[in-house]
C-alpha cells in the first residue's frame, strides 16, 4: 500500500515524503483506519474546475477534490488539490502556503476516514479535525511548513 505525489500542469510542491506519509498513517490509524492506495494530484486552477465540472458537475473553482475509493477500513482515493487555491487561500486566511497546503492534505485524507463537511455544522467539526490532525505534525514537518513557499 502506497501514498504516492503527481502533478499535472503544476510543479510540485517539496515536501518531505516519507514523514508526511507517516503522518498520514498515523492521523488515519487515529479513526482506526490503514493507508491503502492514496494518490495525491497537485494541479492548477484550471485543471481542478475541469475535473470539478467532468466528474462533480460543479462550475466552480475549490481547493481540493477527494474521491474515495476506501473499502471497510482500508481507505484508498484519489485527492486532486490546485495549488493556486491552496496559495489565494493562504493569503485569505492569512496563513502561510505551507500550513494551507497541508491542511488541505489532511482535509482529503479525512474525508477518507469517513469525515464530512457538507450539512450543516460538518464544516466546523471538520476543522476541529484537521487543527487536530495538523497539530499531530512532527517537529521536522512543522518548520518545513513554515518554510514552504508557493508559486
Amino acid at each position: 500500500m502506497a501514498i504516492r505525489y503527481y502533478t499535472e500542469d503544476i510543479k510540485l510542491p517539496s515536501l518531505h515524503k516519507r514523514e508526511t506519509n507517516e503522518w498520514i498513517r498515523a492521523v488515519a490509524a487515529h479513526y482506526d483506519k490503514v493507508c491503502g492506495e492514496i494518490s495525491y494530484i497537485f494541479c492548477s486552477d484550471k485543471k481542478i474546475l475541469a475535473v470539478n465540472k467532468t466528474y462533480l458537475q460543479h462550475d466552480y473553482y475549490t481547493d481540493v477534490i477527494t474521491f474515495d475509493y476506501t473499502e471497510g477500513n482500508d481507505i484508498s482515493g484519489d485527492i486532486f488539490i490546485s495549488l493556486d487555491t491552496v496559495q489565494s487561500n493562504a493569503a485569505l486566511f492569512g496563513s502561510t502556503f505551507g500550513e494551507e497546503l497541508y491542511r488541505v492534505l489532511i482535509h482529503g485524507v479525512l474525508h477518507l476516514c469517513g469525515i464530512d463537511d457538507k450539512a450543516s455544522g460538518e464544516r466546523e467539526a471538520m476543522t476541529v479535525k484537521e487543527n487536530e490532525a495538523l497539530a499531530l505534525l512532527p517537529e521536522k514537518l512543522r518548520i518545513s511548513v513554515r518554510q514552504l513557499r508557493g508559486k
